[in-house]
C-alpha cells in the first residue's frame, strides 16, 4: 500500500470459541490473510459485547470457559480486499454461530514497513 492513498477495511466480528475444522475463526482469517498475500491483519480481543444472540458476554463474568468477542482487522487496496472476501464468505456464512462482517473506506496517512529480520 501507499501512503496517502485509498484502501478499505475489512473487520469480521467473532466470538473467541467460533471455530472451524478445530480451528478459531479469528485465526484462520488472519492466517488466510497472510497466505493471500494482504498487507496486514490485526486481531482485537473485546472486554464485553454482544451480537445477534443478545446474549451479554464479559471477562469479568465467572464461566468455565471465556467467551468474548473478536474483531479481526484488515486493510489493503480495494481489488484485494474484493478477493479475499470472494474467498472467505462462503465458509463464513455455513458457520453455526454469527457473525458480522463489515467493510469501509479508509485514508491510509503512512505505510511503513518495518526492518525485516535476516537469519
Amino acid at each position: 500500500m501507499k501512503k496517502m492513498s485509498t484502501a478499505k477495511v475489512l473487520r469480521f466480528y467473532v466470538s473467541n470459541t467460533d471455530t472451524v475444522n478445530h480451528v478459531s475463526v479469528y485465526e484462520k482469517i488472519a492466517y488466510d490473510a497472510k497466505k493471500f498475500g494482504l498487507a496486514g491483519a490485526t486481531v482485537f480481543k473485546g472486554v464485553m459485547g454482544y451480537g445477534a444472540s443478545s446474549k451479554l458476554h464479559s471477562d469479568k463474568f465467572w464461566e468455565i470457559i471465556e467467551k468474548v468477542p473478536v474483531v479481526v482487522e484488515i486493510i489493503d487496496e480495494e481489488e484485494k480486499i474484493d478477493h479475499f472476501l470472494e474467498m472467505t464468505l462462503p465458509w463464513l456464512k455455513t458457520l453455526p454461530k454469527g457473525c458480522l462482517v463489515t467493510c469501509q473506506d479508509t485514508l491510509v496517512i503512512l505505510a511503513k514497513e518495518g526492518d525485516k529480520k535476516t537469519i
